[in-house]
């Protein structure tokens, strides 16, 4: 979760008032923020936030500002996201960009007084939105430049790693882009978002004066912020717009809160996007949501109103109407988080304060106890670890490269019968594993320096495409043992099997099968009570390959739930 240092004094003046402590943790749960230290002689405090849907929050504005909105009882105003005002600046994009990193989002913050803490603030910010909103620079970075020495319009482009020289932030001399990546802490730690880059991202002015390399490191000329600069330029990089606006949308607010004045800038693209080819930013993104009266009163328990569901949505800063039995809602340009309108009764329950709720007994009273699935399965697990095999665990969420392709599946072209996330955050994690060998692969593969023979196994859920489910797939609770040393093979892994299916009372026979992932003539199907449960067998070369593992494996798996 988001942890990020404060000064109490700091809060304060964002509040416009004083604040004690134990006022402030009252206030806390709107941010659903708790202190986790605080230093009384310096007013130095640690804030977790544990809403990572809203990195609006993940600053002192955000917190100072949620706060403020709910004493208020109602949002703070921001005329600069109705997209009225002319843009007081232009940025032009190379067409070059489209396959490189293609977006970019502006504006202009003025007569801002950068105090100390100020600027401590600004840079705890632009890295918490990087690094955790921003997955590490690869979606969104950020930069900040001294207005004043910049000379409109700016140009966002490509050049070859060699082609210019600039001085970057905490060097003293020039170096080419190849030599950033290369020397500089900063290129070396994020060198690998541009891997497959021949040309990269810069950013200069009209008179072609370099503001940074994108996303790695500003120049030091022009992008060194320092404490007493009244007038800012940022900028947001990307491969997400939406989220690239939205960057802007928060450093625009948490800006403007400071006492900036912040001006629109216009981003001119070459190429088509979701938003056109021509966006002034900031911007409004988020779209109106009709949420009907009885979602609050089925979701909360309560018979709630419609002038109370009104007003208490105000506090938390929405825009809300009601029409007839249904609110018309929206959230202010630095959200972009509603996705369903449970996140609005959510937002209900924390302006009102769950405390304000009764609380309500159990009507009926059921004693717990394992599922006999599970019993089933702490079963083979004892049996198992009784042979003398190690249990590991492993994630459910995994991806097309390790389930389908690393395993030399024949539909490698497709996604192999996987369940796949939708809107995913991480292509490490963009699917539900079908089996647990992959799982088991993965340990093996990142265990090369430990002692022979390998033997583990794993027992965990996996998901299936299921037609006749109600939600088109089901979960399935399988079984998966592998074994390596340079001796592995199939007959010591059948006595494994063999022991197993004695000890949990399944008689089971093996016929002969064909499967991509194993060797020809060593692999069989396990057929229990006339049904196919699982597949034992040598994994193939290929399959080790892929792997990049170096001792004979055998490996089988087994669908526990076709067994009890």
């Amino acid at each position: 979760m988001p942890t990020i240092q404060i000064k109490m004094k700091d809060l304060e003046h964002l509040l416009g008032r004083s604040i004690t402590l134990s006022e402030l943790g009252d206030r806390l749960p709107l941010v659903k923020g708790e202190i986790k230290g605080y230093d009384e002689a310096t007013g130095e405090m640690k804030l977790e936030l544990n809403d990572t849907n809203r990195p609006d929050l993940w600053c002192v504005e955000g917190v100072a500002r949620q706060i403020r909105t709910h004493r208020l009882k109602k949002a703070v105003p921001y005329p600069f996201y109705n997209g009225k005002r002319k843009a007081a600046a232009v940025v032009e994009v190379a067409p070059s960009l489209k396959t490189i990193r293609p977006y970019i989002g502006a504006c202009i913050a003025r007569g801002l007084m950068i105090s100390d803490e100020a600027l401590v603030q600004l840079i705890q910010t632009q890295e918490k939105l990087s690094e955790s909103f921003g997955r590490k620079r690869q979606l969104v970075s950020i930069g900040l430049y001294r207005f004043a020495e910049i000379s409109f319009p700016v140009t966002y482009k490509t050049v070859r790693p060699d082609e210019v020289r600039f001085v970057p932030l905490g060097f003293d001399s020039a170096m080419t882009l190849r030599a950033i990546l290369e020397k500089h802490p900063k290129g070396m730690t994020y060198a690998g978002i541009l891997s497959t880059a021949s040309e990269y991202p810069l950013l200069v002015d009209r008179e072609n004066k370099i503001l940074s390399f994108p996303p790695i490191i500003n120049s030091r000329d022009v992008g060194e912020v320092q404490v007493g600069d009244r007038d800012l330029f940022v900028e947001v990089t990307g491969t997400d717009l939406r989220m690239v606006i939205l960057t802007v949308n928060i450093l625009a607010a948490n800006l403007s809160d400071r006492g900036a004045g912040i001006e629109p800038v216009e981003v001119r693209y070459p190429y088509p996007t979701d938003f056109g080819r021509k966006i002034t930013m900031p911007m409004g993104l988020a779209k109106p949501m009709t949420v009907a009266l009885n979602h609050f009163n089925s979701a909360l328990g309560e018979t709630i109103s419609m002038p109370k569901a009104v007003s208490v949505l105000k506090a938390y800063g929405y825009d809300a109407k009601s029409r007839g039995r249904n609110l018309a809602v929206s959230v202010p340009a630095y959200r972009d988080d509603l996705l369903h309108p449970v996140d609005v009764v959510e937002d209900f329950a924390i302006s009102r304060g769950y405390e304000s709720f009764e609380p309500e007994m159990p009507s009926e009273f059921t004693v717990g106890g394992l599922s006999p699935i599970e019993q089933f399965s702490d079963r083979a697990r004892e049996s198992m670890i009784g042979m003398g095999f190690q249990e590991v665990i492993s994630n459910i969420l995994t991806n097309r490269e390790e389930s389908v392709v690393r395993m030399n599946r024949p539909d490698s072209n497709g996604n192999g019968d996987l369940v796949m996330v939708e809107n995913v955050m991480s292509q490490t994690y963009s699917a539900l594993r079908n089996r647990i060998i992959p799982s088991l692969l993965r340990v093996e593969a990142a265990s090369s320096k430990s002692f022979y023979p390998h033997r583990i196994f794993e027992a965990g859920d996996t998901a299936i495409m299921d037609a006749k489910a109600p939600e088109g797939t089901r979960t399935a609770l399988k079984l998966a043992v592998l074994i390596a040393h340079p001796a592995a093979n199939f007959s010591e892994l059948h006595s494994g099997l063999d022991l197993l299916m004695y000890y949990i009372g399944k008689p089971y026979q093996l016929e002969p099968a064909v499967h991509p992932s194993f060797i020809d003539g060593r692999a069989g199907r396990i057929v229990s009570g006339g049904r196919a449960v699982g597949l034992i067998g040598e994994l193939h070369p290929q399959v080790l390959q892929n792997w990049q593992i170096i001792m004979p494996c055998a490996a089988f798996e087994l669908d526990l739930g076709l067994l009890v």
